[in-house]
């Protein structure tokens, strides 16, 4: 059975723009130190699973690309790397604390925002929406995905 996420990030980090200007479309999705995340990424994702594509902290949040997971999940080297924003100087190489995966963008869409996903019956328990989810991971159900696309097809 395929999984669906929804991802987040920060546009001036990386845009869909970014990954689509990046080889095969396909970026690492760096930086994540939440452990809640981290575990959606080594034990529940797969290659092929539906990725929504979402920009946060700008002046419009939303999702913006429909995406794939690339790869599976492998040592996020930004932990090791002293001069990176992500360094965690706590992560040892074996086993290494934080993970990531590969996304592949396969469209950019219009802006979905959160007003519209609010606004939209049957999307109420979708997790972005939540008061006070700021997990940068978020699964999605199959019934909010199905509508989500149909959204951004119109």
């Amino acid at each position: 059975m395929k999984n669906h996420w929804l991802m987040k990030s920060e546009p001036a980090e990386v845009s869909v723009d970014d990954a689509l200007a990046a080889p095969d479309a396909t970026v690492p999705w760096t930086g994540v130190r939440n452990y809640q995340a981290r575990n959606f990424m080594r034990d529940q994702m797969r290659v092929d699973d539906g990725v929504l594509f979402y920009h946060s902290s700008c002046a419009e949040p939303g999702i913006v690309g429909i995406a794939r997971v690339a790869s599976t999940a492998y040592p996020d080297p930004t932990q090791f790397d002293r001069k990176s924003p992500y360094y965690d100087p706590a992560s040892q190489p074996e086993p290494p604390r934080w993970l990531l995966v590969d996304v592949q963008v396969l469209r950019k869409t219009r802006t979905l925002g959160l007003a519209e996903l609010r606004a939209t019956p049957g999307l109420e328990d979708l997790l972005v929406l939540r008061k006070g989810n700021r997990l940068s991971i978020t699964p999605v159900q199959a019934r909010h995905w199905t509508a989500i696309v149909k959204m951004l097809e119109r």
